[in-house]
Formats: C-alpha cells, structure tokens, sequence
C-alpha cells in the first residue's frame, strides 16, 4: 500500500527532497529505442526546460536533476517564506503563467473592477494558489503533465507517459542533501552515458561547470554560498569549488570502475560532514539502493519519524551505518 504523501513530506523538518519520475514505458519513451531505431533524446531537452521554467515560478529551488533515457531525478528546496513573501498580485501573475485561472483571477490581474462576492472568492483561490506554488506534488505535476502530452501528440497515441506516483524522500541533513545531490549529478557517469560531468548531458552539474568557467553559478539553481553565510543568504553552505572537485574526482572513481580515494584537495566537504571517503564512495554509487525512505544521521530521523508519527524509523541501520564516522 502507497503512503500517502503528506506522512512523508514535512517542511517542517526538512526543506529537502529527493524526487524521481519514470516513464511507464522505460525502453525508450526518451532515450533510443534499438528495436526501431528511432531516438527519442530531444525528449530530455524538454524536460530540462520544464524544469528550469518551474524553478522560476514555484517557491521551490533546484538543487540538483538529472534527465535520464527512462527517467528523472530532481533534488527540491521548498522555499514557504518565499511563498509567503508574495503579494497577492504575484501570487496570481506566477500561477498564470503555468494554469489559465479562473474568470475572476483573470479580472484581477487585468485590473478591472470586481463585485463583493468576487473579491470573497478570490481571496480563497489565492490562498490556495500560494499553497500550491510550494508544493512538490503540484510541482511534480506541472513538470510530468506537459511533458506527457507532448510526448502522446508525438506518438499518436493515448494514455500515460509518467508512472502514477512519483518517488519522493526526505533529505534531513546537510550530509544526505550532498550526498544525493552528487548521486543524481553522476547518474550519467554511472550509466556509463558520459565519461566527466561537463560531458554530462541534462544535468545539473553540467550547467553549475558551465557557468563556473565563466565565475557564475547558474540563476535558475539553488547557489552555493560557502561555509559562512553572512547575513544568512539562501543557499547551499558549501563552497562551489570544493563541490565540483569532489564531484569530479567521484566520478573519475567511478569510471575507472576500481577502488580510488578522494584526495585531500577535495576533502574539505567531507571533512566536515565527518563521511569517511569509503562512505563517500557507496552513498554516490548506491543512494537509491541504500535508502527507500529519509535520509539523515539518526538524530535527525527520530526527529523527523517522531513529528510524522511514524513508529518504524526506515532505513535506520543504513543511515547509521553510512553517515556517520563512527
């Protein structure tokens, strides 16, 4: 039996979630399908797109994705005090860029006069639009729906392109975010689709190098801001050179396809989340595999299971086990 979403996101205890969508279909519905020999590859560039475009209207920042040949990866921020940072005018604009509306949401940001009753209405819509708009099911939503369509006009047929729930674990500590996010940056790598992550296709982490070689971080992810967050920016709190080293050097490791260590160049991430490099090394390569539920040292899990009322603590021993030097 499915959980239902709402036992396993909490804002509350974490901002951060993993999230993977999968075609129903998975040969080839956006990779190459050798039996036809047809390609279906431009279908990642729209969902990367998708993806990208969302950033700029939900209150959820991206944190990491991958675009594989039969499925996705996304890394999420939600971001509530951005949401609720909104005016009432924005909150609309921002919706009506992906949804049409209503005829009185429609007046409103036209400026034209409305009745009693309409302004009554419209202040209930956009508090529900606001919930929305921080909502990683509706953000899921609006990514796959789109994506879907166009894909059935393309295939002249009918019916589903995506699974009907998405997967979606909760990231409850800085080692669990970076961990995952270094996992999904190297999908490719380990899919033996690429050999370095600048040659790594739909992918974050082809976008962080790409702007990095120019001095920028990309304006549609979530930034790095370095370990000193003065006047607490939003971002990730790690410095973006020292993410892209051990990324990079994690992916030499894995191609290689032997045992390696990290070495101390790209160590002081590591160092301080105190993941001895051996961890390092099997959380990027089996994240998935590991962890079925929340991801996070155990103090963090029993917070998280105690606020959700979750009795069983999943994926415990592995959390232990692997996220913590112990």
């Amino acid at each position: 039996m499915a959980i239902p979403r709402k036992a396993i996101i909490s804002i509350e205890d974490t901002p951060y979630y993993h999230c993977i969508s999968r075609c129903v279909r998975r040969a080839y519905l956006c990779g190459h399908d050798d039996y036809t020999g047809q390609s279906y590859e431009h279908r990642r560039s729209w969902v990367e797109e998708r993806i990208l475009q969302l950033a700029k209207v939900f209150a959820i920042d991206i944190c990491a994705y991958a675009v594989m040949s039969n499925h996705m990866h996304v890394v999420l921020n939600v971001d509530i005090y951005e949401a609720n940072a909104w005016s009432e005018l924005e909150v609309v604009q921002r919706w009506h860029q992906l949804f049409k509306g209503t005829e009185i949401t429609q007046k409103f940001v036209n400026g034209l006069v409305l009745e009693d009753f309409e302004i009554a209405l419209l202040s209930g819509t956009i508090a529900k639009y606001r919930s929305r708009l921080s909502d990683i099911s509706w953000f899921i939503r609006a990514l796959n729906e789109p994506i879907a369509r166009k894909a059935n006009i393309e295939d002249k047929c009918s019916g589903r392109f995506w699974e009907g729930r998405f997967k979606s674990q909760a990231l409850l500590d800085e080692a669990a975010v970076l961990a995952c996010m270094a996992y999904v940056d190297l999908n490719p790598i380990r899919a033996k689709m690429a050999d370095m992550p600048e040659q790594s296709d739909f992918t974050s982490i082809r976008r962080r190098i790409k702007a990095a070689l120019k001095g920028e971080q990309p304006a549609n992810l979530l930034a790095f801001v370095g370990n000193e967050r003065l006047e607490a920016p939003k971002g990730l709190a790690f410095h973006l050179d020292d993410y892209l080293q051990l990324v990079d050097e994690t992916g030499r490791i894995i191609r290689e396809d032997k045992r390696g260590s990290i070495s101390d160049v790209a160590m002081p991430i590591l160092n301080r989340l105190n993941i001895p490099s051996d961890n390092w090394l099997k959380l990027t390569t089996e994240f998935t595999r590991l962890f079925k539920g929340p991801v996070g040292r155990l103090q963090e899990l029993d917070a998280y299971c105690a606020h959700l009322e979750r009795k069983r603590r999943q994926g415990a021993g592995n959390c232990h086990r692997w996220l913590s030097s112990a």
